[in-house]
C-alpha cells in the first residue's frame, strides 16, 4: 500500500519517525511535506497530500502540523477528502470504520512518536464497515460538497 505523508515545519521529526516506522512495516511512503525548518504553511502541505489522494498516487494520507487541527481543517476543504484529527487510536479506528476517513491528522506538539505509531496503525489497519447507515452518511457529506 502507498501512503502519503505531509507536514509543516513543526512536524518534521515526527513525520520522519512515522515514515521510517511505516517503511519498516513494508509500506511505500510518498512525502508531500517539508524537510526544512523554515516556516511552511500547513494549507500548502495539505493541498499537496490531498491532490496525491485524488490523483490516485496514494491510497491513504497522514497529515501533521503542530496541533493537527489546522492541517485537518485544510485537508477537509478538498473535495473527496475525509480527514480526522485524532490524539488517540480509538478515534482513528472509528474514523476509518464509520466515516471511511482517508486522511488521519495529529499534532507533533500533542502526541509522542509511540502514540503516533499507534494512531497510524489503528487508521491503516481498520477497514470501512460498509454498513448502510455509514454509507448514507458519507453520501450526505458528498451532497454537501456538491452544493458548495
Amino acid at each position: 500500500m502507498k501512503i502519503g505523508i505531509t507536514n509543516d515545519h513543526a512536524a518534521i521529526e515526527l513525520k520522519k519517525s512515522i515514515a521510517g516506522y511505516l517503511r519498516d512495516k513494508g509500506y511505500e511512503i510518498v512525502n508531500y511535506g517539508t524537510n526544512k525548518p523554515e516556516a511552511f504553511d500547513y494549507p500548502i502541505a495539505a493541498k499537496a497530500l490531498c491532490k496525491g489522494i485524488k490523483d490516485g498516487e496514494v491510497e491513504l494520507g497522514i497529515a501533521i502540523c503542530g496541533t493537527g487541527v489546522g492541517i485537518s481543517m485544510a485537508c477537509n476543504k478538498h473535495k473527496g477528502i475525509r480527514a480526522c484529527c485524532c490524539s488517540e487510536a480509538t478515534s482513528a479506528k472509528l474514523s476509518r470504520q464509520h466515516n471511511n476517513a482517508n486522511v488521519i491528522c495529529f499534532g507533533a506538539r500533542i502526541v509522542s512518536n509511540e502514540l503516533a505509531n499507534d494512531i497510524v496503525d489503528a487508521f491503516i489497519n481498520t477497514p470501512f464497515s460498509q454498513g448502510e447507515r455509514h454509507i448514507n452518511r458519507i453520501n450526505m457529506l458528498k451532497e454537501i460538497e456538491d452544493e458548495q
